[in-house]
């Protein structure tokens, strides 16, 4: 969990009575996160309770933050589930408090309790499929912010704190990864607005009380890493956190299978996207494992932060280099 700005019932009360979305009842940090200050955030109007999320952005520039907002505009407008940021009168969805850039969106419903299942595995799919598709026509671009670029920038400084074989791991890989994205066959990667951090704990979903037993996906959230990149890599973020063993980092056959049904019951990947889906799949794992470990040597001062474990996706970029 990560607070960096603390924000009062009286300073929260303010600004979003200045919304017009009625009077807070209720304000806690919420529990997940690193890269921004949350709040959930309980409101009446009219006698009616709803709930929303407050986002102070840490080190997103007001020069971004349109993006992203506008992108969860546009697929909201689009059915697909996602917040839909709250606007002021006239119109404006990126606001100010305590001098940091914020949004309000809309709680989903449902809830995020971590739990994989092959059903799971494909509505998740399905769902990103949907989204990819939904989002041709953004009209907006801003690039992947934590893609090749920032890997190229970010790696040098955190060479100093690994050891001999993990840093000839990372260097290694991403010679590959330059590699990569210098050939043909990944420039004719179809792309467009991607998640980039769609993880089990970035979906909702309302726990099945039928016969039948299958939860219902409610929504996808926090989209503060999205960007233009490959729809592939996107794919490949979700395999590897989706559909893997987290206690050993160990591919799980069977649920990416589900994945890969879900997504392609919608879209089917093209030839160029299946000839290098394992080496999406290293990048996803590299990306992730540089940016726990910048998180976790290089912190930032927060009220209340749980960098998370660098080690998990140095496992599962060795067990993608094994099952190639």
């Amino acid at each position: 969990m990560a607070v960096y700005t603390t924000v009062t019932a009286k300073q929260a009360s303010k600004f979003l009575a200045e919304l017009g979305l009625g009077k807070l009842q209720d304000i806690q940090p919420c529990k997940g996160g690193i890269e921004n200050t949350n709040y959930f955030v309980d409101l009446e109007r009219d006698g009616i309770k709803s709930g929303y999320v407050l986002t102070l952005f840490e080190r997103l520039g007001h020069e971004q933050l349109p993006f992203y907002l506008e992108l969860m505009r546009h697929l909201a407008k689009a059915s697909i589930a996602v917040p839909m940021p709250e606007s002021d009168g006239s119109g404006k969805i990126l606001h100010t408090l305590c001098g940091k850039p914020a949004c309000v969106v809309n709680k989903l419903s449902g809830r995020n309790d971590g739990t994989v299942t092959a059903d799971r595995c494909e509505q998740v799919g399905a769902m990103l499929a949907r989204m990819h598709l939904a989002g041709r026509d953004f009209p907006m671009a801003q690039p992947n912010l934590r893609g090749l670029t920032w890997w190229n920038q970010t790696i040098p400084s955190i060479l100093p704190h690994l050891n001999a074989t993990q840093a000839k791991l990372i260097q290694s890989e991403l010679a590959y990864q330059n590699h990569i994205a210098a050939g043909s066959a990944y420039a004719a990667l179809p792309r467009g607005a991607i998640h980039a951090d769609l993880f089990r704990d970035n979906v909702m979903f309302d726990v099945a009380n039928d016969a039948d037993g299958h939860d219902k996906l409610t929504g996808f959230f926090d989209f503060y890493f999205a960007g233009i990149d490959t729809w592939l890599f996107d794919i490949a973020v979700c395999l590897n956190d989706w559909c893997i063993d987290h206690a050993t980092g160990k591919p799980d056959a069977v649920l990416q299978a589900s994945f890969s049904k879900g997504y392609q019951s919608i879209r089917s990947l093209t030839q160029a996207e299946r000839g290098l889906q394992a080496a999406m799949l290293r990048a996803a794992a590299l990306r992730f494992w540089v940016s726990r470990l910048w998180d976790f040597y290089l912190p930032r001062e927060a009220a209340l932060l749980t960098p998370h474990d660098p080690a998990h996706f140095e496992r599962v970029l060795q067990y993608r280099l094994t099952f190639l």
